[in-house]
């Protein structure tokens, strides 16, 4: 049974960093992209950023660009995403996904698996 498990969401202030996990377990987690994706209340689930089986790919959406940073470690079948200059209209539900085609993909169908998210509040 595959579980994606996303973890290190809660409240921050505007400027503030966090970092969110996401354990991965019951699949070659090392022949999996991933990535993270988010949604706001009121709208629709949004690509944040993906990276490739081996890390060497990163992707990001444009409005998180310079702030995010996207990586994984296999040995620990996780991935990361650090978070820095938190914003209020980051403030969502960020969840991980799993696919197994090697190619970058942006919507959250592509994606074979996903997690149950946590939230990430920002305050202004």
């Amino acid at each position: 049974q595959v579980q994606l498990v996303e973890s290190g969401g809660g409240l921050v202030q505007a400027g503030d960093s966090l970092r969110l996990s996401c354990a991965a377990s019951g699949l070659p987690f090392s022949i999996y992209d991933m990535g993270w994706f988010r949604q706001a209340p009121g709208k629709d689930r949004e690509f944040v950023s993906c990276v490739s089986r081996n890390g060497d790919n990163t992707y990001y959406a444009d409005s998180v660009k310079g702030r995010f940073t996207i990586s994984r470690d296999n040995a620990k079948n996780t991935v990361y995403l650090q978070m820095n200059s938190l914003k209020p209209e980051d403030t969502a539900v960020y969840y991980c996904a799993a696919r197994y085609y090697s190619n970058r993909a942006y919507q959250w169908s592509q994606y074979d698996y996903g997690g149950q998210g946590t939230q990430v509040t920002v305050s202004s």
